[in-house]
């Protein structure tokens, strides 16, 4: 018979990590968008040199909470702070759980004073439904998950289109589309511009650093919307670039999100038991994966909270009380670890690339491009001494660096310009995921470096998440 739950899932197994570690979901792959329109590198170095579109359409869920508890429901089921939380505004919203850990993020919109969406990766969105049906609030839910991986064929319908369009060149752009100057709009505040015969909601937003927004609306808008975009660059004289699958997935390396954390939820009983139960067993929680040299016995190893990425400073610590606050007053005065940036040598990556060309020796972990990624969460070790001090959770290229990044955190007492050695690879010869093929570990020596890496978004960007050192 079927296991019905990740609990029971868990229960059979036996082992959170074993299960994790040995997933047979595949590599990890974004949904309906093309992998390339041109080449990832000329898509990269568009953000950087002229302007590039993201189609951000299919790869997210979406969650509209609406009724008259709304605020309050996502108040006490997030850290954030709500007392300045007004009309056309966005957060960068982050549930933790009972016992502090990060279950997720999502950027969360205000649009009426009693309905928000809520936009990410699917624990957030699987976190709330499962605290709307378990606590007596008066609110209303409507899930719209991420596209189909692998649709075949099949048509793909979604609630809303979402296009980004970033880089230098970007505001002349807006300015086609528009009829005339946009507004001035703060970072992550939201406002109406002219597309077409269409007004559409614009957030001030940059995934990669650089300037942009980020435009959505009705999905069976999407076509026109991509034609009104495509012929304002034309008259603009534009070079705009869209962008690819294998690209988008990089352009957080030189911006410094970490956008994967494992969901700190396969422990702990009371109301984290009961969503274990809730949970199915198909769900991104039950069949996701962990990659990467670390092998620890606990999954809590592997769990982060809110000050190791960055996000403690808008914890709403004067609300009455919120999910995991308890905990989270204890972890404020611990030594946390911090969000870093690592800068690959490239020699080190050059031999693991090497190996792969020496028949009849044992290679090293491939090292694909532009995104090395192959599990749903990373974690590969980092080391000083002989001793783990860190650790990398999301790695790419990036063409406009030329170089090998990946974002993870460290002890307190590793600084930056530090030169660590990251393990590359997994132990005993790699796991039972699909994703892995055999192999040996690598040493690969790792610069500590800024968070954000490029410069664009550490002199640019508000005083936000990115910039902030977690402490």
């Amino acid at each position: 018979m079927a296991e019905s739950s990740l609990e029971a899932v868990l229960r059979k197994n036996g082992s959170a990590v074993d299960l994790l570690r040995n997933s047979k979901i595949g590599m990890y792959v974004y949904p309906v968008v093309a992998p390339e329109f041109s080449n990832w590198r000329d898509e990269q170095r568009a953000w950087r040199e002229s302007a590039v579109l993201f189609d951000q359409s299919h790869h997210m869920d979406e969650l509209i909470v609406e009724g008259p508890d709304a605020e309050k429901f996502l108040a006490h089921h997030g850290i954030n702070s709500f007392s300045n939380f007004g009309l056309n505004r966005a957060k960068h919203f982050v549930p933790v759980t009972p016992n502090g850990h990060v279950i997720g993020d999502q950027i969360i919109f205000r649009e009426r004073e009693d309905k928000f969406i809520l936009v990410g990766r699917a624990p957030t969105a699987n976190w709330l439904q499962f605290c709307a049906a378990y606590g007596e609030w008066n609110v209303r839910l409507r899930h719209d998950p991420r596209s189909n991986s692998r649709p075949e064929g099949e048509r793909v319908l979604r609630t809303h289109y979402r296009y980004q369009i970033q880089g230098p060149e970007a505001p002349k752009i807006f300015e086609k589309l528009n009829r005339g100057p946009i507004p001035e709009i703060k970072f992550f505040h939201v406002d109406w511009i002219n597309v077409g015969s269409k007004r559409v909601q614009a957030l001030r937003h940059g995934m990669s650093g650089a300037p942009g927004l980020e435009i959505w609306g009705p999905y069976e808008d999407k076509s026109y919307v991509l034609s009104c975009i495509l012929e304002a660059a034309k008259e603009a004289g534009v070079d705009l670039v869209r962008c690819g699958s294998r690209a988008y997935s990089t352009n957080t390396l030189e911006s410094g999100w970490i956008p994967s954390p494992l969901p700190g939820i396969y422990t702990g009983d009371g109301m984290l038991k009961a969503y274990r139960e809730w949970l199915g067993a198909d769900s991104y929680e039950a069949i996701g994966s962990i990659g990467g040299s670390f092998a620890s016995d606990k999954i809590e190893d592997y769990y982060v909270n809110p000050f190791e990425l960055g996000y403690d400073f808008y914890i709403g610590w004067k609300k009455d009380d919120f999910i995991g606050k308890a905990a989270l007053e204890k972890m404020k005065g611990a030594k946390n670890r911090k969000k870093v940036t690592f800068e690959w040598n490239a020699e080190d990556v050059v031999e693991v690339i090497a190996s792969a060309f020496r028949p009849g020796e044992d290679h090293y972990k491939w090292i694909d491009f532009p995104q090395p990624n192959y599990a749903s969460s990373s974690a590969d070790m980092v080391m000083r001494d002989g001793k783990m001090v860190g650790m990398s959770m999301f790695n790419g290229y990036s063409y406009n660096e030329r170089c090998l990044l990946s974002l993870g955190v460290v002890d307190q007492d590793v600084q930056e310009g530090d030169v660590l050695t990251m393990i590359w690879g997994e132990p005993d010869g790699g796991s039972g995921k699909t994703s892995t093929e055999r192999h040996k570990q690598a040493e690969i020596r790792v610069r500590v470096s800024p968070t954000p890496y490029a410069r664009e978004a550490r002199e640019n960007y508000a005083d936000s998440w990115r910039t902030r050192k977690a402490g």
